[in-house]
Formats: structure tokens, sequence, C-alpha cells
């Protein structure tokens, strides 16, 4: 595999290559390129074509990292992910439009290039900003009928997307708990509650995998795109629900369950509206419980690789968010806590 190059022009020459060839697109130059930050497991880089009938097209260009192995869970390339951000875009799920993915040997690497969408997606911004106030008020509902719609799916089967059902799902999360080599109690109550709890489910659907603040792109009027395709799989729908109501992703606001900006009633309402399956409050809990311990797992799987030697500041902090997940798994799992009757 040839490993992308990190000279900036080498770049912008393979992406302009790539938009004649892949794209068909008519360019005479590019300019402005500069890598974003954010993004934890891929690059993100902003430029903007210059078209030959004079026209120019702000543009974001997705490509993973050199020297940065995929994630177990996540797509195969990134590459991939450009032709399920089409379907998405088919079923009208807010994304970004593709332009063009990378050829195979190009010196940029596996990437592909998407319509630069402005936005807020930092979640406690979201979560504060006054201008953003109209938005948060129906978003929780709108995340329910976005998921519907991506939930009905039907001709996804060509991805060649992983598919994994409750009781592979919980195995994994054990696993993957088993391997941070770490012993904490909480972890292994949530694990034998799960085993008694998580239900089969009914149906398999195409997932986003990672629905939540941080990968959903605010404006004043509302949901504009959802972004970071990498962990989208095959399962229950009952998994993209879950996700966005654990604790850590509220700043906060413990009384919005959903993102810290709505309840879960009105993501249930949204969902059911659109032609989303009926949801199950107690199968919704029991993922909750799931996905919290989920994410408790990854920050412990940080915490593990920091302890190894991987230090950053980014690192540091996520690997601390463990403990919190322990918190709010006690709270989850009594009988009765408000943490999930508060809507």
């Amino acid at each position: 595999m040839i490993e992308p190059t990190t000279d900036e022009a080498t770049l912008g020459e393979a992406i302009l290559d790539a938009a004649r060839d892949t794209g068909g697109l008519a360019v005479d130059s590019l300019s402005g390129l500069k890598r974003l930050s954010g993004g934890a497991s891929k690059e993100m880089w902003a430029f903007e074509l210059q078209l030959a009938d004079g026209a120019s097209q702000r543009m974001v260009l997705r490509r993973q990292p050199p020297a940065k192995r995929f994630s177990s869970q996540g797509l195969s390339s990134v590459s991939s992910e450009a032709r399920l951000v089409r379907l998405a875009a088919k079923l009208g799920v807010p994304v970004p439009q593709v332009f063009f993915t990378l050829p195979d040997g190009s010196p940029a690497g596996d990437g592909y290039a998407m319509e630069r969408i402005d936005g807020e997606t930092v979640g406690v911004r979201v979560l504060k900003l006054p201008e953003l106030a109209d938005a948060r008020a129906g978003l929780a509902r709108r995340c329910g009928e976005v998921l519907a719609k991506l939930h009905a799916a039907t001709d996804f089967r060509s991805l060649g997307l992983r598919e994994q059902g409750a009781t592979d799902a919980l195995a994994a999360l054990e696993q993957r708990y088993r391997d941070t080599g770490q012993d904490r109690p909480v972890f292994e109550l949530a694990l034998r509650w799960l085993k008694d709890n998580l239900p089969n489910e009914k149906q398999h659907v195409l997932l986003h995998g990672d629905f939540r603040n941080g990968n959903l792109v605010i404006a004043p009027e509302g949901l504009r795109a959802v972004l970071d395709w990498e962990l989208s799989f095959i399962g229950p729908p009952v998994y993209d629900l879950a996700w966005p109501c654990v604790t850590s992703w509220r700043f906060q606001r413990p009384d919005l369950p959903v993102g810290g900006f709505g309840t879960r009633e009105d993501l249930i309402a949204g969902y059911e509206s659109a032609g989303g399956a009926p949801v199950d409050r107690a199968e919704l809990h029991a993922w909750e419980v799931f996905q919290t311990m989920n994410w408790g797992v990854m920050c412990s799987g940080v915490a593990q690789a920091f302890m190894d030697g991987s230090r950053s500041v980014e690192g540091g902090v996520i690997a601390r968010r463990a403990s919190e997940t322990e918190f709010d798994l006690m709270r989850l799992l009594a009988p009765d806590h408000e943490a999930w009757n508060v809507r």
C-alpha cells in the first residue's frame, strides 16, 4: 500500500487529478488547502476548486491519516464511506454532497471529497449559542425523523458492511473490556445485567453507528448534515436511538437526555412519525445501558493506551471519562432512578 503524502503541494496535485479523473470535473486550479482541526481517526482538509466555467466550489477532503490503522469496528476504507453517504442522500438523510473519491494508488491516499457545509458541531456550543435556540427546540424530533429515513434503507447489502446483533455485540463489548486488562466492578455488574436484559432484536437495519453530538452539523434552521459514517453497520435500530442518549453527550443538561437538547419522547415521536418501527421503552433502556458501557470501554481503551505510553492531552481527558461512565451506569441500573425516568 502506498503511504499517503504529507507534502501539501503533492496533496493538492493529487486532489486536482482525482477531481478530473473520478469526479469528471473541469477544474482549473485549487486554492486554500489547509488541514482542519478535529477528527480523531480521519484527516480533514479544506480547499476550494476553481472550475473551468469560472465558478468555484468549497470542498473538504476526508482521508485516512498516514501510518494509522483502521478501527476493527469501522469500514474497511474511507472511499467505501463515500458510497454509504451517497446512499444516505438518496434516502433523504441530510449529508454533504460527495464530489469524487481518490482513485487507487493516489498519492493522497484513501478518501473522498465532499461539499463543505457551514454550521456548529461542538456539542457544548450547540447547547449554549443563542442563535441556535430554535434549532435546539426541534432537534430531538428531527434526529428521530432522520434515523427513521436511514433505517428504512433496503438496498444496503452490496455495501459489504459488517452485521452484528445483540448477542454478538455484547460478546464483542465484553471482549474489548477484557482486552483493556482493567478491573472495573461496575462494568462487571453492567455486563451481568445486560446478559439478563438486553433483548434479542426483531430486525436488522442500516445504522449510522455514531449518531450523536459532534457528528451533527447544526445551524439556526436546524440539522444541516450528518457526518462521520465510518462506524456504520447493520444491526438493531435501537442501537442508533440509544447512542445519542448517553449521558456524556448531554454537557451539563441531564434533564434533556437526547444530547442535552431534547427528550426521549421527542426522539421517539419523530422516529415513529417518519415511519420507524414502534420503540419499546424497556428495549431502549437496555440499549442505553449497553451504549453507556460501550463508551466507557472506549475510554478505558484510551486509558490503557495512555498508560502504555501513547500520551496526549486529548487521550488523558478521554481516559478520565471511563470513571464518569461507571457513575452513569450505576444510576441507570438503579431501579426507578431518574437517570432513566427523566423523560
